[in-house]
């Protein structure tokens, strides 16, 4: 090779390196692992607050058609807050995010799961303290900041018998007293919210509060700092104190103070 064509090509092979520097980084893959569904169904069977409108389903095609194809179609009707749901923070917090305006990384990252099932077993109306989280860190390290935080009662187990699960399997604004089930003790919330700076929390029960709650603290201390919350969530039994990923993400309802929520984890 002569000492000119010796130099061309560096010269290429350089401007190769240059440009193969400059391409932008690949994103991250999709984590690999067991995929878990924490997400009931919804049927007529879902277990809906004793004053929201139940899931309804209206068929509307189901058979051949004079084409000689086979075609299916259904209307549905739900109310926000009921089966596996998203509370969005406007829901208990007057100008703060609507469903569609929650980011999507509020809703996606590592999760921790916080067991209190024996807690929640001797008492229905037992709520998740400060201490159960205490606990949980000095046994499996400080929760981070970013986390999404699963508090595992075990209520869903009781799903969907509405009589074990809620309380009480009577309708209307008159069942809402008569509600036990567990929730997250008011004094924890604002815990993990500003020691913990937490970016979401979920539950296998109904709400946030216990079925006692009249003044809803623990829905108001999270979302007034746009803290989404997952409800009726199902087997966070089959995730590990840490180390999962949840993908939670709800119908986009533009102005929803909750949504229908599709939630997975992700167990590396």
């Amino acid at each position: 090779m002569s000492i000119r064509h010796a130099a061309v090509a560096l010269s290429a092979a350089a401007c190769f390196s240059a440009m193969a520097c400059s391409r932008p980084a690949e994103s991250p893959r999709w984590p690999g692992g067991t995929l878990v569904d924490l997400s009931h169904e919804y049927s007529d069977q879902t277990v809906f607050w004793p004053t929201a409108d139940p899931f309804k389903l209206e068929k509307v095609a189901d058979g051949m058609t004079p084409q000689g194809y086979y075609y299916a179609a259904n209307n549905f009707a739900t109310s926000e807050h009921g089966g596996t749901h998203l509370d969005a923070p406007v829901h208990f917090a007057k100008g703060h995010w609507s469903v569609e305006q929650i980011p999507l990384d509020r809703l996606t990252g590592d999760a921790v799961v916080v067991d209190v099932t024996a807690a929640s077993g001797r008492q229905p109306d037992y709520r998740a303290a400060t201490g159960d989280f205490t606990a949980w860190e000095a046994a499996n390290g400080q929760i981070g900041p970013g986390a999404i935080v699963l508090i595992r009662t075990g209520y869903s187990k009781l799903w969907p018998d509405a009589a074990k699960y809620l309380g009480t399997a009577e309708r209307g604004q008159e069942a809402v007293a008569k509600l036990h089930f567990p929730g997250l003790h008011p004094d924890a919330a604002k815990w993990l919210a500003e020691t913990r700076k937490v970016k979401a929390v979920g539950l296998d029960t109904a709400s946030i509060d216990y079925g006692q709650s009249t003044l809803y603290e623990s829905h108001r201390i999270l979302y007034e700092r746009d803290i989404p919350a997952f409800e009726n969530l199902t087997n966070l039994d089959r995730l590990p104190a840490r180390g999962a990923i949840v993908i939670a993400l709800p119908m986009k309802i533009k102005g929803g103070s909750g949504a229908p929520l599709r939630a997975i984890a992700i167990l590396r």
